[in-house]
């Protein structure tokens, strides 16, 4: 029991200390921004019926909209969610080994930065316009009128097409050396595809 309870204040104490966590002064628990673990463990909370159930997320609106990319994961958006809620994220990000899924992280897009970080500390990375198709593919594209009714590789139905993008990803499910807000996991390269 004691070692499952290292193992859990283990990986909490990872997460914290992504989020830009330093060690305060008599103490080896890492501290972060005002409010930013109170959002991860609200985030956690309003996500769990998720962490290990794609199916459960399928069926509450989230679709695939990318293969496995390098070091991030399978992105799942649901197209009802808008605006930032930490409760709500619109992309789940999972990866898998076999037939299971593992929620790893929760991301938010924007067409543009956001004047005002939704949560102090944020940083973000970015995607490209591109044509997205039922099977997850996407294709580069500056513009919707480039996009084919069908994805010419695979045969997928076009699904939408979007502009650059400016993202934000929180690491909740998965510790991440770089940080929660990371865009990228060095830890996830064992399912790179």
């Amino acid at each position: 029991m004691r070692t499952v309870r290292r193992l859990i204040w283990g990986l909490v104490a990872g997460i914290l200390a992504g989020a830009g966590a330093t060690p305060g002064p008599a103490s080896t628990t890492p501290t972060v921004a005002p409010g930013v673990a109170a959002s991860i463990a609200q985030a956690r909370l309003a996500t769990a019926k998720y962490a290990t159930d794609l199916e459960r997320a399928k069926a509450d609106g989230y679709d695939i909209i990318t293969p496995m990319i390098p070091n991030m994961g399978y992105h799942f958006l649901n197209p009802t969610v808008q605006g930032f809620d930490v409760t709500k994220p619109p992309i789940l990000v999972y990866v898998r080994q076999g037939a299971r899924w593992q929620l790893v992280a929760l991301e938010w897009v924007y067409t543009e930065r956001p004047v005002r970080a939704p949560l102090p500390g944020a940083r973000y990375g970015a995607f490209g316009a591109a044509c997205h198709y039922t099977d997850g593919t996407f294709i580069a594209a500056a513009s919707q009128a480039q996009c084919a009714t069908t994805n010419p590789r695979t045969g997928a139905g076009f699904t939408f097409w979007h502009p650059p993008l400016v993202t934000l990803h929180l690491w909740v499910w998965y510790p991440n050396p770089d940080g929660v807000f990371a865009e990228f996991n060095p830890l996830l390269t064992p399912f790179n595809e």
